[in-house]
């Protein structure tokens, strides 16, 4: 089985990255926004949907970064590998999510929706001069960061 993953690269002021901190099955992840595709979902679509739904946030997509091009397993369902697919978005608006300055500083709002889905995010920029893989928790943003830290942005 395949899960197919597609995430976002929003590039802030002074070149920060946004990132998601998410409390996910007892476990803290620190990642690139974006999720899952639907079935009948194209990977656009299905990015603009989830910083609709994550972040109340209308984007446009631009240009893809990167696809996976390992054998990644889940780390959620062992029977599935993870293919994730990235690409550059845009903000058509201003960001409404509330913005954190430290990982995993969740609000009440926050931990309501944790106690009815047993997880929560929460969402951040990190500056250009503190990003790197070690600012991400999975092993495919890591190679993305890397990625990104070795271009000319």
């Amino acid at each position: 089985m395949f899960s197919i993953r597609v995430y976002g690269i929003l590039i802030g002021g002074n070149k920060s990255v946004l990132v998601s901190d998410e409390y996910i099955r007892g476990n803290y992840y620190t990642k690139f926004p974006g999720g899952g595709l639907e079935f009948g979902e194209g990977t656009r679509d299905c990015l603009k949907r989830e910083f609709k739904e994550e972040m109340d946030l209308e984007v446009k997509v631009t240009k893809h970064l990167y696809t996976t091009d390992f054998f990644q397993m889940s780390a959620f369902h062992p029977s599935n590998q993870i293919i994730s697919i990235y690409y550059f978005v845009e903000a058509l608006e201003l960001i409404k999510a509330p913005l954190r300055t430290r990982p995993f500083d969740f609000d009440e709002r926050e931990m309501k929706v944790y106690e009815d889905k047993n997880e929560t995010e929460t969402f951040r920029f990190v500056s250009w001069d503190e990003f790197s893989e070690e600012s991400v928790t999975l092993p495919i943003d890591k190679v993305v960061a890397g990625i990104l830290k070795s271009s000319l942005l």
